[in-house]
């Protein structure tokens, strides 16, 4: 097995980028790390960390997109990017998944122009994983698609569902719809209408809506919003997870008693910012197209790569795109019934 990772993009790219797949390719038992970027840049980072004898290819691309750029301008213009010969990669079968901390726009974009989206689905989220007070739940979508119709949040429910099962070892995960109150019925057009859709699905483990305070308790596997909502939600957390932590080393380091105090508390301290800390588990991936496409984080360091490396390579093992088709075919006839109906078409 093939892991393509784009190794111009990021804020910390090449370097950090480099580090990570060797450090994933020291572990990786039967699968090859594909680095992308330019050929002279990416061998000079191997040699500085001493890598060869890893199972490491490099693939030339003599181009790379800026984390500030335009994706359509990226898309026509560089066509020898990174990240285009990434998912040429992946598309040809020469890869069977592709990582990029690089710009989500471009990975998405040419992901979606180039690979295409699964049979039924229309949109394409990105499923983010969340701590809460029982473990991790999934939430989708984290800002692909602001604009959404009830199907396409009936869509991310079932893509949800199967990742969830995969990532959190969840055999019949429970979803729900994140709205203004938990009573059947609230929410906007979209999201009562995605409710009702989801409710009538068999092999989706439905229990309602949830609202926002209830995102970190636990009570739900898998979050379904639009990428609006969902984006807001992820920014809103990272930034009161920064501020706490911020806080929380203000008051230790007041004085001596405090400091003391920290060193007391330090290995509980650490363990809560593990939990928090999106390199733990990579990226997230860009559930619906026709191929394993992990997007990481912007700001990825190492070990943040490292981890989307091994999280790609499990869900291509896993075939998490054939389990999402064969769910989509069971459920397509709650879409079609939907898009019949007078509420769907807006008759009286």
């Amino acid at each position: 097995m093939k892991i393509a990772v784009d190794a111009m993009g990021g804020d910390y790219a090449p370097g950090a980028i480099v580090e990570g797949a060797v450090q994933a390719a020291k572990e990786l038992t039967d699968s090859r790390v594909v680095l992308v970027g330019m050929e002279d840049v990416v061998k000079a980072e191997l040699n500085r960390l001493g890598a060869s004898g890893l199972p490491i290819d490099v693939v030339h691309a003599s181009e790379a997109v800026g984390m500030d750029e335009s994706p359509a301008v990226a898309f026509r213009k560089k066509k020898d990017s990174s990240i285009m010969v990434g998912v040429d990669l992946l598309k040809n079968g020469q890869a069977d998944a592709f990582v990029s901390a690089g710009n989500t726009g471009a990975v998405m974009a040419a992901s979606l122009l180039k690979l295409r989206t699964i049979p039924g689905i229309s949109r394409a989220p990105i499923a983010v994983m969340l701590p809460t007070s029982k473990g991790w739940s999934v939430l989708l979508d984290a800002g692909a698609n602001v604009d959404c119709k009830p199907a396409n949040l009936f869509e991310f429910g079932i893509m949800g569902s199967i990742y969830a099962s995969f990532i959190l070892g969840k055999e019949n995960p429970v979803v729900a719809t994140l709205s203004i109150g938990e009573e059947e019925g609230k929410g906007n057009d979209v999201v009562r209408e995605a409710a009702a859709m989801l409710k009538k699905s068999a092999s989706l483990n439905f229990t309602g809506n949830i609202e926002a305070k209830e995102v970190y308790r636990g009570n739900a596997d898998v979050i379904v919003c639009d990428g609006f909502v969902g984006n807001i939600t992820l920014k809103v957390s990272e930034s009161l997870a920064e501020m706490m932590e911020k806080a929380l080393r203000g008051v230790f380091m007041t004085n001596w008693r405090s400091k003391l105090a920290y060193l007391l508390v330090k290995p509980y301290f650490e363990g809560f910012k593990k939990r928090v800390d999106h390199s733990e588990y990579g990226g997230a991936p860009l559930l619906g197209v026709n191929g394993t496409v992990i997007i990481s984080h912007g700001s990825s360091k190492p070990k943040s790569i490292k981890n989307a490396i091994f999280q790609a390579e499990r869900c291509a093992k896993m075939d998490i795109i054939g389990k999402i088709r064969q769910s989509m075919e069971k459920n397509a006839a709650i879409e079609g019934e939907f898009e019949r109906s007078p509420a769907a078409s807006g008759a009286e």
